[in-house]
């Protein structure tokens, strides 16, 4: 496995495996496949982007994670992390998750925010893997049918 920054020509791999991650359902907070013209516009162009890094192997991406600035704050980031749904592949959230830690230290950020539906089990049990804890509770967000589902926020603390 390679970890290294994402580029523009991942986008149609990543954007693939996000959409899927969506369609299936019930581990992202997107209800809506995006097209690879948002996909970009969101992962590549966005306000506040730290870092975007991929896992391949063989030349296909198997994750990648994403770190932008919480709201503007120069101390806490805010991570999204995606792996592939289908022939999932051990370690590449870990993976993952060593540069974009790196990345968000050097970037001078004290804190990292991950949120996550609660509903999403294996999302909770990586980031409590890797050292992140519960933070905060957003209630019954809905979801675009009106279920509520809470988010749960979970932090990493950068400068212990």
């Amino acid at each position: 496995m390679i970890v290294r920054e994402a580029v523009a020509a991942d986008g149609a791999q990543m954007c693939a495996l996000l959409n899927e991650i969506i369609e299936i359902g019930g581990t992202t907070a997107a209800e809506d496949v995006l097209s690879l013209a948002a996909f970009h516009a969101h992962y590549f162009e966005g306000e506040g982007s730290i870092s975007c890094f991929v896992v391949e192997q063989d030349g296909v991406i198997l994750g990648f994670q994403k770190l932008n600035s919480l709201n503007g704050s120069d101390d806490i980031a805010d991570i999204a992390t995606f792996a592939r749904a289908s022939n999932k592949i051990k370690g590449v959230g870990r993976a993952l998750f060593e540069r974009t830690e790196q990345a968000a230290r050097e970037a001078g950020f004290s804190q990292i925010n991950a949120r996550i539906r609660a509903d999403n089990v294996p999302g909770m049990g990586y980031y409590e893997a890797i050292g992140f804890v519960p933070f905060d509770v957003l209630k019954d967000v809905p979801l675009k049918d009106g279920t509520p589902v809470d988010r749960m926020i979970k932090r990493y603390d950068l400068t212990a």
